[in-house]
């Protein structure tokens, strides 16, 4: 009974009720935009497959006999369950949501770029972005809130996957009337001289500071420690002090002159990549490797 069935297919039956429907294999062939001879040939093989015959001739035309008014409604049933489940794949597959979490700086300086030409390829999708440190995005990702995360550093986490990103280096910077401004550079024996307005420990951001100046850090005048960067851009600007952040957040301030980079001693540059986190080990839905595939396209671009 199974193989029997096995050998039905939706085409056929399709077939089979466009001539039930026309009453000649002519008819039916223009309606489905076949030719008489593929309709015949379908229609044969339904037949011959199953040793039974569906229609009596009546004249030059064919007319379901007691065997096809059978089929007929189950037929129809058959195709009506076939399109409504087509619809609702088609449905969930292009325009599948996107959920990320991402830290504070790719979040609201870089993300939004990126996301451009993979909302051009899914038009209707609603894309969630949460934003957090590192340490957050990472723990989101573990705990499947989220599909994909974002983050500034690299992190050995079991059960997490990371895909090297983008490069970024962290920047000094000062307020114009700072008086290191017009200097533009800041030596090591001002590191300890300068009150300083950074992230929060647990940033991916902070995180590098502190590694880079793990030797001066227990002598530096650490006046702020600030969660997100919009503040300590303002603080800066404010002259409380100087500051360290993503070339990504700075730059827009640096070009209109509100704000003057430092460079730092080449020993102390501060240099990192960013990194795409995802849990090991697991299928990914087309729309997350496709955003995957367009910012790594848009790097090469």
């Amino acid at each position: 009974m199974g193989d029997t069935a096995s050998r039905v297919t939706l085409r056929q039956l399709e077939i089979f009720l466009a001539v039930a429907r026309e009453g000649t294999t002519l008819e039916a062939g223009h309606a489905l935009a076949l030719s008489q001879s593929a309709v015949s040939a379908a229609l044969k093989s339904l037949q011959s497959n199953h040793g039974t015959v569906l229609f009596d001739r009546v004249g030059n035309r064919l007319a379901l006999n007691h065997a096809g008014r059978r089929l007929e409604s189950r037929a129809r049933q058959l195709l009506d369950e076939a399109r409504k489940l087509e619809a609702e794949l088609l449905a969930a597959a292009p325009s599948g949501d996107l959920n990320i979490s991402a830290s504070f700086t790719i979040a609201n300086h870089l993300l939004v770029d990126y996301l451009t030409p993979w909302l051009n390829r899914y038009p209707s999708a609603r894309v969630d972005i949460t934003p957090g440190n590192t340490p957050d995005v990472v723990e989101r990702v573990l705990n499947r809130d989220s599909e994909l995360g974002l983050i500034e550093n690299e992190m050995t986490v079991p059960g997490v996957e990371l895909i090297p990103w983008v490069q970024d280096e962290l920047f000094a910077f000062c307020s114009p009337c700072h008086p290191l401004a017009a200097r533009g550079r800041i030596r090591e024996a001002d590191i300890l001289r300068q009150h300083w307005i950074l992230r929060e420990p647990e940033s991916g951001a902070r995180s590098l500071f502190d590694e880079v100046f793990k030797a001066q850090l227990p002598k530096m005048s650490i006046r702020l420690e600030l969660r997100h960067n919009e503040p300590i851009l303002r603080a800066v600007e404010q002259q409380l002090g100087i500051g360290c952040l993503s070339e990504k957040v700075l730059a827009p301030h640096l070009s209109s002159g509100g704000l003057v980079a430092l460079s730092m001693p080449r020993p102390l540059r501060l240099r990192r990549r960013f990194f795409f986190c995802l849990r090991s080990q697991s299928s990914h839905r087309p729309e997350v490797e496709e955003f995957l595939r367009l910012c790594q396209q848009h790097l090469r671009d």
